[in-house]
């Protein structure tokens, strides 16, 4: 029966993985065929859409180091499928959000093999001309799927254990 669950555990986060992949990927080929890079669409509110052309990570760390930040995205997916092949007592939101962070690291890892860089185009203008630096779908799945972690770790009371077991070897 546990191989059973263990299986349909790691098909709930293959399937979250695949769509975001698929939600990612076909955003960016919207951009790509409607914009050139640093062309931008009117605002709506606070929202545009701009196309760019980021060579970094986050907020632009690592700019031009392609070849580090696909190494680093290749262990990252190498640790969640481990995870995901090892947490056989996982939630089904544990499962959901390792999706989400798998996912995303596979459409930025596609960008990067096939153009070295990553298509953002997500352009949040806040107010006094505050501007937040553009991001996709890949970006918004990680961000999510690491506060849902966290979140389920919080639920499965594994943050309380540590407390007491390293409680129980200091004491």
């Amino acid at each position: 029966m546990q191989r059973g669950q263990d299986r349909k555990r790691l098909r709930l986060s293959l399937i979250v993985a695949t769509l975001v992949v698929g939600l990612d990927q076909l955003s960016k080929l919207w951009i790509r065929d409607n914009l050139v890079p640093g062309e931008s669409l009117p605002e709506i509110g606070f929202v545009r859409l701009t196309y760019v052309a980021n060579t970094g990570s986050v907020f632009g760390l690592f700019a031009n180091q392609t070849f580090l930040l696909i190494v680093i995205a290749i262990v990252s997916l190498t640790s969640i499928l481990l995870l995901l092949r090892y947490l056989s007592s996982a939630s089904a939101l544990t499962n959901v959000s390792l999706g989400l962070i798998l996912g995303g690291a596979v459409g930025k890892l596609i960008d990067r093999l096939h153009f070295r860089y990553v298509i953002d185009f997500v352009d949040i203008r806040l107010w006094g001309g505050l501007h937040w630096p553009a991001f996709n779908v890949a970006d918004a799945a990680i961000v999510v799927g690491i506060l849902t972690l966290a979140y389920s770790l919080y639920r499965s009371g594994v943050f309380r254990k540590v407390y007491e077991h390293k409680r129980g070897i200091e004491g």
